[in-house]
């Protein structure tokens, strides 16, 4: 133990008391802090409290053996990282090898021999101090990747309701992910609006999105630029192409679909790189149609000098656009089945049926439904609703 660390608690637990007295004067020989327990019950009551570094555990016990003892105590998350040590008279590997499916770390044979004793404490320390190292370091992770989240958040723009509402759900999942999005007039007249998702996850995938994100933004502040016309979308991925190629970029290419409205001839033109496709829902006699906007590309950044297209719709008065990620339809349903595309324009269609504009929660809670225990959120979930103005 090194000098300023505090000394390695260890429980004891036998319903010898000759057994308890020998380790518990060993081992505070050897400088660790000991608690001693006499039965089963009471020793798992002692870890609870005191969570100890390390567990020796007689086997064979009334009421509570070692081995309910040690499934007990495994299957406590704040106690699973106790080294458990379970000491027997028996030798045959069939013995160990129930031992070990109950959990145990070691063995220790009786009688105890005081050297061998030594010996299987330290290790289990070390392996007890590695843990503890390791698990102080994934909350050091998790805790930056937190905040590289609220950060990635920070950037998502405010919701809109003049002269279209905008509104939009972002449901990250566990692991920082590349899903980003952004919409915003240049003028009166020009929305651009758009949704990318980075390859893989971390911050591997969530740095080229905001690269993407802030390059964007500048650019369509200038107005102008020397690559691209933001209102050309074909330019736009082309140019997006060539600067965020693979190879430069870890191996990291994205899926984009972008489209700039113009206000004036209510004409959306887009143009999509692998990305999911768009989908615009439109009242047409009493029923919603969906129709899919998507053009022909491959992801950005797999290879150079790749040539894009575009498309262009009229918008019709009170259709409703939206934007997302393959997280809203691609999971697992609860007969396991991917529920799929389709599905998800099906429950748009349905819900506008019932509601022009009906609300983003609304429309999630719904997708939910389908979903296996698990299944919806293990990918980022983006969806960005755009309601263009009524007649």
């Amino acid at each position: 133990m090194s000098g300023d660390r505090q000394p390695y608690q260890i429980l004891v637990i036998d319903d010898d008391p000759t057994t308890r007295l020998l380790l518990r004067k060993t081992l505070r020989d050897l400088g660790y802090s000991v608690s001693v327990a006499s039965h089963g019950r009471e020793g798992i009551a002692i870890a609870t409290a005191e969570k100890p570094a390390l567990i020796i555990c007689d086997w064979m016990m009334p009421e509570l053996d070692g081995l309910e003892v040690c499934r007990h105590i495994k299957q406590d998350e704040e106690l699973s990282r106790s080294f458990f040590i379970l000491l027997t008279a028996k030798g045959e590997l069939q013995d160990r090898i129930q031992g070990l499916d109950a959990g145990a770390d070691e063995f220790l044979s009786k009688p105890i021999d005081p050297n061998e004793l030594r010996a299987r404490i330290q290790a289990g320390l070390r392996l007890y101090q590695l843990s503890q190292d390791l698990l102080k370091q994934k909350q050091l992770l998790e805790a930056e990747l937190h905040e590289a989240a609220d950060y990635v958040r920070s950037l998502l723009p405010a919701p809109q309701e003049d002269p279209c509402k905008i509104n939009y759900s972002f449901l990250p999942s566990s692991q920082l992910g590349g899903d980003c999005f952004d919409f915003f007039w240049v003028g009166d007249r020009y929305l651009v609006l758009y949704i990318l998702d980075v390859s893989g996850h971390g911050l591997g995938a969530a740095l080229p999105s905001v690269s993407v994100l802030n390059l964007l933004r500048s650019t369509t502040r200038e107005q102008t630029s020397g690559t691209f016309d933001y209102r050309h979308p074909a330019q736009v991925l082309e140019a997006l192409n060539n600067g965020f190629q693979m190879t430069a970029q870890h191996e990291k290419y994205f899926t984009i679909w972008y489209g700039v409205y113009d206000r004036q001839t209510r004409q959306l033109t887009y143009a999509s790189g692998g990305h999911p496709p768009a989908l615009l829902l439109a009242p047409k006699a009493a029923q919603w149609q969906a129709t899919l906007l998507k053009t022909p590309g491959i992801p950005i950044g797999m290879f150079a000098e790749m040539v894009f297209t575009q498309a262009t719709i009229e918008v019709p008065p009170s259709a409703v656009l939206y934007l997302f990620s393959d997280g809203v339809y691609e999971f697992e349903t609860t007969d396991h089945q991917i529920w799929g595309l389709d599905a998800f324009r099906d429950l748009l269609i349905t819900a506008h049926t019932q509601n022009p504009v009906p609300p983003l929660s609304q429309l999630i809670s719904q997708v939910q439904r389908h979903a296996a225990p698990a299944g919806f959120g293990s990918d980022d979930v983006s969806l960005v609703q755009v309601a263009f103005p009524r007649p």
